[in-house]
């Protein structure tokens, strides 16, 4: 492409493009930084409310630290949707908004991320996944079939010489700090996976838009779109787009497939060397299939659904009026340019146009008297005031809370001694004070920071009551130190 040509599509890009405006705005730190914080991680759509109150926390202490924001968290996310950088859309849980990262917004923010923590860009684990891709697209693409045997053969040989060097102790495991960087090499390809399902949803958006737009036009040409609809043709699923996510969300959703990427993670979380990996890391790699399954099912409904509406409009012959009422609007835009070589636009009509003066509001913002809810129906007794025993409070907040710094100290004292361990084997050792509240307690460290085996185990305690109980679980197993 010639430089000019390229300077101006350059250009365009800027004055349209979300990524790039925030990449430019003197708040491009306070945008990525908040957003990428409370929707650029597992969490990648919240209620409108519940993120106002995170942000405006968020703020608060940002103001402490000298930043000048003159505005709440409502002001600012409203500017970040009219910018482009957050998609708001109808909860599907309850009355009310959700608010999400735009494909574009994600897209500055991991260029800010990148540059904040750049990743190494040269890896012995990522040059050789780009030799093995290029060897398999060579091999898949020879239209000569003996060829491809014998580069088959090639490796078939390759594979039986690793075996018998294995065999023959020849070859030994990968060292920990090799294994730690495939790793994170994975996981840095991971991490741009899910990110990929917002660029998707938005394509679908588009491909409903386009269809609805043919369907209104009412030249012939576009009439076969209607009839298609009528007959049952799914576009959606149909385009190229849906067909692609189709052919995704089928490897995604292949039962032995995701039995054995979990076993492969679980058995990799088990080796010496997963104990340098941060809690983060590891749990990214327990949850990136459940991610996966759960985008993919979102965007599978947002499939159907679009389908569905597309196919309701036409049946009910919605289009029709909306085909009229495109009419009579260019019919007006027509008069109206015919008009402007002769009339200015403050020329007197003398036409009225009476407007209401009536205001709206939402029913849901009125709030109803109830003169029950003060009415006292019980005799109010005074009582007397005494000073708080400290033993007793702290008793009180043992029954209600569980009391993770004690048992986070007991699996790390168990550890301290062995290399793993279960939470069978920390109820053996260090009784459960505080009931079934220590054994959820227990469990639920386990499953955020250790491992979770296919294999069932029994857990035995001592309740509050002095009764002894059993429960049998999927073994949680502890490989490294908790926090």
């Amino acid at each position: 492409m010639p430089a000019v040509a390229q300077v101006l599509e350059l250009a365009q890009l800027a004055e349209r493009d979300a990524a790039w405006k925030l990449l430019r705005a003197d708040s491009a730190p306070v945008v990525a930084g908040l957003l990428g914080a409370h929707l650029g991680g597992d969490e990648r759509r919240v209620d409108a409310e519940e993120l106002y109150e995170r942000i405006d926390a968020d703020l608060e202490r940002l103001r402490a630290q000298g930043l000048i924001l003159p505005l709440t968290a409502k002001g600012y996310c409203g500017e970040w949707r009219s910018a482009g950088f957050l998609v708001r859309r109808p909860s599907s849980e309850a009355r009310g908004e959700t608010l999400e990262l735009s494909p574009d917004a994600i897209a500055g923010i991991r260029f800010l991320q990148g540059r904040a923590a750049p990743r190494s860009s040269v890896t012995e684990s990522r040059l050789a996944s780009l030799a093995a891709q290029v060897r398999r697209l060579a091999i898949d693409t020879d239209p000569d079939v003996s060829a491809r045997i014998a580069l088959l053969e090639e490796e078939i040989e390759s594979i039986e010489r690793r075996i018998e060097s294995l065999r023959s102790g020849d070859e030994s495991a990968i060292d920990e700090d090799r294994a730690i960087e495939r790793v994170r090499d994975v996981l840095a390809q991971a991490a741009d996976v899910p990110d990929d399902f917002a660029r998707v949803r938005a394509e679908f958006e588009m491909l409903n838009a386009s269809l609805r737009a043919k369907i209104v036009e009412s030249d012939v040409s576009q009439a076969a779109v209607v009839d298609e609809v009528f007959r049952g043709i799914d576009h959606i699923s149909d385009s190229d787009a849906g067909r692609s996510f189709a052919a995704f969300s089928q490897l995604v959703l292949d039962p032995a497939l995701g039995a054995a990427f979990e076993a492969d993670i679980r058995r990799i979380l088990d080796r010496g060397f997963a104990r340098d990996l941060t809690s983060d890391e590891r749990r990214a790699l327990r949850a990136f299939l459940a991610t996966l399954k759960g985008r993919s099912a979102e965007i599978h409904d947002v499939i159907t659904l679009f389908a569905r509406a597309l196919r309701r409009y036409v049946q009910s012959q919605d289009y029709q009026r909306d085909r009229v009422l495109r009419t009579l609007l260019r019919e007006a835009q027509h008069a109206g340019v015919e008009a402007a070589a002769h009339t200015r636009p403050w020329h007197p009509t003398f036409l009225t146009l009476d407007l209401s003066a009536v205001a709206l509001s939402s029913v849901g913002a009125i709030d109803l008297h109830d003169p029950a809810e003060f009415a006292a129906t019980e005799e109010i007794v005074t009582q007397t005031t005494s000073l708080a025993s400290l033993e007793e409070l702290r008793a009180i907040a043992r029954e209600t809370e569980i009391d993770f710094d004690e048992l986070t100290r007991n699996v790390n004292n168990l550890l301290a001694e062995v290399p793993s361990c279960t939470v069978a084997d920390v109820l053996a050792r260090y009784p459960a004070t505080q009931g079934v509240g220590s054994v959820i307690g227990l469990l639920s460290i386990a499953a955020e920071q250790g491992t979770v085996d296919d294999e069932p185990e029994v857990l035995a305690w001592q309740g509050a009551d002095g009764v002894p109980r059993a429960a049998i679980v999927a073994a949680h197993r502890f490989t490294g130190a908790v926090a």
